[in-house]
């Protein structure tokens, strides 16, 4: 059988308990495939207690001058405490508790530099937050070790060359050979794999963001190829993908199956499934992946795979093959705080030049858009981030009147049934309408699998339930 590369989130290996439960994961696996585990730095329930978080914030103290001992004294005491409940052979602690100290203790001379020159580049964030990812695997590498598991501690933190200085396709693609060379396991061996990928020109958090380990399963997977890699496991606190939110639907269930096309318009609009950039490394690749619960292993989870190789239409319900076409509409999401940014102007009118220039105030000032809707007179898109919008309305208003409306939601009803189904939005603003939710703005994607709506954001749940009911509940 072929390869599985298992990516373990910060949530899974969040405490000694829980890393041994992650050992387990990967020793059952053993028993019929070679596996690559990939980890993300230790994270309890809530992010900003997370050890990327203590890092980031530690970094922020030195070059603010304020003293930092106190995040890292967390992230000590917290990797202290995992490896004393998780880890039974002395010595095998003695030599886990030394790598920790002497990490700790290069980065404590590094913000101390930091803290002199009150500067922070990408590279030198993209250093200390290595160190989150150090810690985590070399704490599952001996843990596995515990168990008489041939565990590797890999460090990726140094495998883009130093002569790399652009990003584009071509470096993805030669730098996920590099990973998937380093990371390919040998015969009953397990590397256990920093979620860190080394100083990407430019800075990891800003080309990739907090997604990065993700990402870096992503790399090995495609590197090693739909003949070599069966299947990418992303393992989280969840069994799968649900129709909608569980804890604003309660009517939500798991998803079986998506195709990657509707994985990527539920995360850009909400739900949290996977980082665009995961899902494209590895659909090219043809390798298929599979959310799964870390605390519920025995659920099937939901696999993300393209429906068809040749893209065709999946013929109707009952055909001779005995396919169906796929649910009108898979989920559906919804993505608060949002703001709407309206810009009126007569002149708009035929006028040349006038989209050109508002776009252009938005680049200037950095505003994120995600939808947009025109009329003769006026322009109007939302931005997830009100001072974004802000800071960009002095040059707007050289253009036009310009109108900001915080406190505002988004709903997307997202499914690759809407290309074969006649009336979806019709009836999702009916659905809206009839409950007393009023649309303020209307987006159907370019991919046809996604007609969006914008709300009041007090509105937002009681319109999701809504949505969900009329199309998921009584498909």
């Amino acid at each position: 059988m072929g390869i599985l590369i298992q990516k373990f989130g910060g949530t899974s290996v969040g405490s000694g308990e829980r890393l041994v439960n992650v050992a387990g994961i990967v020793e059952r696996s053993l028993k019929t495939q070679p596996v690559v585990a990939v980890v993300s730095a230790l994270s309890g329930t809530i992010k900003s207690e997370g050890t990327t978080s203590m890092l980031l914030q530690a970094s922020d103290f030195a070059m603010k001058g304020i003293p930092f001992g106190e995040p890292l004294a967390v992230i000590e005491r917290n990797h202290s405490a995992a490896l004393e409940q998780a880890v039974k052979t002395p010595a095998l602690k003695d030599e886990t508790r030394a790598f920790m100290h002497e990490e700790l203790a290069r980065l404590r001379s590094f913000l101390e530099a930091i803290e002199v020159i009150r500067e922070l580049s990408p590279r030198s964030q993209d250093s200390i937050l290595a160190v989150g990812e150090k810690l985590s695997a070399r704490l599952l590498a001996t843990v596995l070790r515990d168990r008489g598991i041939k565990a590797v501690y890999t460090d990726l933190s140094n495998i883009v060359p130093k002569d790399e200085t652009d990003v584009d396709p071509a470096f993805f693609r030669r730098l996920q050979k590099r990973i998937s060379g380093k990371c390919q396991p040998k015969e009953g061996e397990v590397p256990v794999v920093t979620g860190f990928i080394g100083m990407v020109p430019g800075g990891l958090l800003r080309v990739v963001g907090r997604g990065y380990t993700d990402f870096t399963a992503a790399m090995i997977a495609a590197g090693l190829g739909a003949g070599i890699a069966e299947e990418m496991q992303v393992w989280k606190e969840v069994d799968g993908i649900f129709t909608a939110d569980p804890r604003k639907v309660p009517a939500a269930r798991v998803l079986p199956r998506l195709t990657p096309a509707e994985a990527s318009e539920l995360t850009y609009f909400g739900s949290e499934v996977l980082h665009p950039f995961t899902m494209e490394r590895v659909v090219s690749a043809q390798v298929p992946i599979r959310i799964k619960n870390t605390f519920n292993p025995d659920a099937a989870g939901t696999v993300i795979s393209p429906s068809r190789a040749d893209g065709a239409a999946p013929p109707a319900r009952g055909a001779a093959n005995g396919e169906e076409r796929p649910p009108r509409v898979t989920a559906v999401t919804s993505k608060r705080g949002i703001t709407v940014l309206t810009v009126h102007s007569n002149r708009m009118f035929n006028a040349h030049g006038f989209l050109a220039r508002v776009f252009q105030a938005l680049e200037q000032h950095g505003v994120v858009v995600d939808l947009v809707s025109t009329s003769e007179v006026s322009i109007s898109c939302t931005v997830e981030r009100l001072e974004d919008a802000e800071r960009a309305k002095a040059d707007l208003e050289k253009v036009g009147q310009v109108y900001l409306t915080p406190g505002r939601a988004i709903i997307a009803a997202v499914g690759e049934g809407m290309k074969y189904a006649a009336g979806t939005a019709g009836r999702m603003f009916s659905t809206l309408g009839e409950t007393g939710v009023n649309i303020e703005m209307i987006s159907q994607g370019a991919s046809e699998i996604n007609i969006s709506c914008v709300v009041k954001e007090e509105d937002a749940e009681k319109g999701l339930r809504a949505v969900h009911k009329a199309f998921v509940e009584t498909a």
